[in-house]
């Protein structure tokens, strides 16, 4: 049955996000896909899998947390 609610994430990949949020500078609300990785194998809270990271990304992009442009990624609410 399709269902108006909105889907949750995982609550690793909220915590992902967190990381992304606070490892960018004041104002900073984008940055490369590498840095996003780089930012959540560093994380020592986050798994230590470049496929973790990879898929992290991928469900924030997914869900509108994350959205990319020209090759850059961007946070959609650094407040959230």
């Amino acid at each position: 049955m399709w269902s108006n609610e909105p889907r949750s994430l995982p609550d690793w990949i909220e915590d992902a996000y967190q990381t992304l949020v606070s490892g960018t500078p004041d104002q900073q609300t984008d940055l490369s896909h590498d840095q996003a990785r780089d930012l959540l194998l560093a994380d020592e809270d986050f798994p230590n899998e470049p496929a973790d990271a990879e898929y992290a990304i991928e469900r924030l992009l997914d869900s509108g947390w994350l959205y990319a442009v020209d090759g850059e990624l961007r946070i959609t609410d650094p407040d959230h």
